[in-house]
């Protein structure tokens, strides 16, 4: 069931220091014959829908849609320049997803820049990005139109809306901008949300629930380890590069998987 009330916590913090709290849902309760995950960046696909992904890979058509290009994870590296980093972090990817049971032809890269996705301002003007000339959020746009036109997705996992990473926020608007009407089925995943630090407030009209991924709990860890550019010294030469600690890993890590939905 999709709309009406449920048992919510008020508080934002609640939802993530005691999860235990939350409905639990089967895979079966949100199975849809025609999938697509939408990830930020490399990785975060996996952390946050990867015992989806799992238990939905070989029993329905599954596709990640993967927005930007991963350079700026170690943007000081000589060792991985731009080009050698978006090579190996896509590589990663398709390992890993792989794994799942992905076949590398589902998973596509929008390439945008790590860092800079464009999204609409309060007055309508795109922010961010690093194309020349023209609207660089309808350039995206149009992209993302033309690839949700072919895969005509039932279900989509995309970044929580309100995630403190702004390539999370605009990446889930750039999706919603281009979603034909009447749109399919959104649920929305957190990453960064799970930092107390950082995380903001939720509204009353999302409903907030765990799926449970106990069976497929090993093959998400498994699946994780495989960005090896994210969770180990493989790039070694830029002191300022990005490493997912291990407490943010064990976030991920459990039996089950956060994910936001309005209400309708």
């Amino acid at each position: 069931m999709r709309s009406g009330k449920m048992n919510r916590t008020p508080r934002a913090e609640q939802w993530f220091e005691c999860p235990e709290h939350l409905p639990l849902r089967t895979i079966e309760q949100i199975w849809a014959a025609r999938v697509l995950v939408v990830a930020p960046h490399p990785d975060d696909e996996c952390l946050g829908c990867g015992g989806a992904i799992a238990m939905l890979a070989g029993c329905c058509d599954l596709r990640v849609l993967v927005i930007t290009n991963g350079t700026m994870s170690h943007p000081n590296s000589r060792q991985f320049p731009a080009a050698a980093l978006r090579a190996l972090r896509e590589s990663e990817t398709r390992a890993a997803m792989n794994y799942l049971g992905v076949e590398p032809a589902a998973v596509h890269f929008l390439g945008l820049q790590d860092g800079a996705v464009p999204m609409k301002g309060i007055e309508g003007d795109a922010i961010g990005g690093d194309a020349t000339g023209g609207d660089i959020f309808d350039i995206a746009l149009q992209q993302c139109r033309d690839y949700l036109a072919e895969a005509q997705p039932q279900l989509i996992f995309l970044p929580w809306r309100a995630d403190p990473h702004p390539d999370h926020r605009a990446s889930w608007q750039l999706i919603n901008a281009a979603l034909p009407q009447p749109a399919p089925r959104r649920v929305e995943y957190p990453i960064w949300d799970w930092d107390a630090a950082q995380r903001g407030s939720i509204p009353s009209h999302i409903d907030v629930w765990r799926l449970n991924i106990q069976a497929v709990l090993p093959q998400k860890r498994a699946a994780i380890s495989l960005y090896r550019s994210q969770v180990s010294d493989l790039i070694d030469d830029d002191p300022d590069g990005f490493r997912l600690s291990s407490e943010m890993l064990e976030r991920f890590l459990q039996p089950w998987e956060i994910y936001f939905e309005e209400i309708t």
